[in-house]
């Protein structure tokens, strides 16, 4: 099953792709910033009966006129089979997108770092038919951000930083300048990368440092809608309340990351009075791609359409 951190650790670059090329530009790797990110499938499975699925995939495209694919891989830990499944996605990228296929590697332990920047070498004694050279970002190159003023002036990489850093015994002190920067912001970015915060962490000590914190500024986090519906609802009941600025929180962030809502949609989720269910979808708006991503996994059972 993939964790919830796994799903943070590549899909903050679909939030901010500038990420990728801020982060090697300050380890002597220059990438052009870009200018244009594409969001592209990351089915690349065959007409064979073989499923193989890249994390994220980007399609860069720099004021040069350079294109080129960024592949996200997260892993969260060694794995035999995965240099191989890289080789595969970089070969079939090419061939399908005939553009330079670039693999970044994320990862939140030194040790899974250090593997995984080993290059992976195909071919025969004296001849190297293939060679992947993964770039990889770990607790060795990525910073610890710790100042609230530089956190704050680069929301997404200092939400990186936590989320790399998450496992680090002195995490609190970056978590604690994210937390700051966040109230720089508007409240509906603010939120977003709240959020994705929390699922980065995953089940790390400093995940619960950082809940701990967002309770203490919860109202900070409250869109002026949001507050507004908690108003009504109280009126009407607290529960309801509860119910109903979920909701508009969920239309806020879908809104926010130009995704439609089709009407039955937009029903389905005003309708619905389970406060647990909205949070749900409101977790996986803050991913998704589609409108039937936010109610996948099943949610039929519960019979609201």
């Amino acid at each position: 099953m993939v964790s919830s951190s796994h799903e943070a650790m590549h899909r903050i670059f679909q939030e901010d792709p500038g990420i990728f090329a801020r982060t090697f530009a300050a380890l002597g790797i220059p990438f052009p910033e870009p200018i244009a990110v594409s969001l592209l499938p990351t089915d690349l499975t065959e007409i064979q009966p073989l499923e193989r699925r890249v994390d994220s995939l980007l399609q860069i495209d720099t004021a040069s006129g350079v294109s080129y694919l960024l592949a996200v891989e997260a892993q969260g830990k060694r794995d035999p089979d995965k240099p191989g499944n890289w080789a595969y996605y970089l070969a079939h990228l090419y061939a399908k997108y005939r553009l330079a296929p670039v693999l970044l590697v994320t990862c939140q332990d030194r040790a899974t770092a250090r593997w995984a920047a080993e290059p992976v070498i195909i071919g025969v004694a004296g001849w190297e038919t293939l060679t992947v050279r993964p770039l990889v970002l770990g607790p060795h190159n990525v910073p610890a951000i710790t100042d609230p003023a530089v956190a704050a002036a680069d929301i997404p990489l200092a939400t990186f930083s936590v989320i790399t850093h998450g496992r680090d015994p002195n995490a609190a002190a970056i978590l604690k300048a994210l937390a700051t920067a966040l109230k720089t912001i508007d409240e509906d970015t603010a939120q977003i990368f709240a959020e994705l915060t929390e699922l980065g962490l995953g089940t790390a000590p400093a995940a619960d440092l950082w809940r701990d914190l967002m309770t203490v500024d919860l109202d900070f986090f409250r869109s002026q809608t949001s507050q507004r519906i908690r108003e009504e609802g109280r009126e009407q009941g607290r529960e309801e309340g509860r119910a109903e600025a979920q909701a508009a929180a969920i239309f806020e962030v879908l809104t926010l990351r130009g995704i439609k809502v089709s009407d039955r949609g937009r029903r389905r989720i005003a309708d619905c009075s389970e406060f647990d269910l909205l949070h749900q979808w409101f977790r996986r708006s803050l991913t998704a791609t589609t409108e039937d991503d936010v109610f996948s996994d099943g949610d039929e059972h519960s019979g609201r359409l």
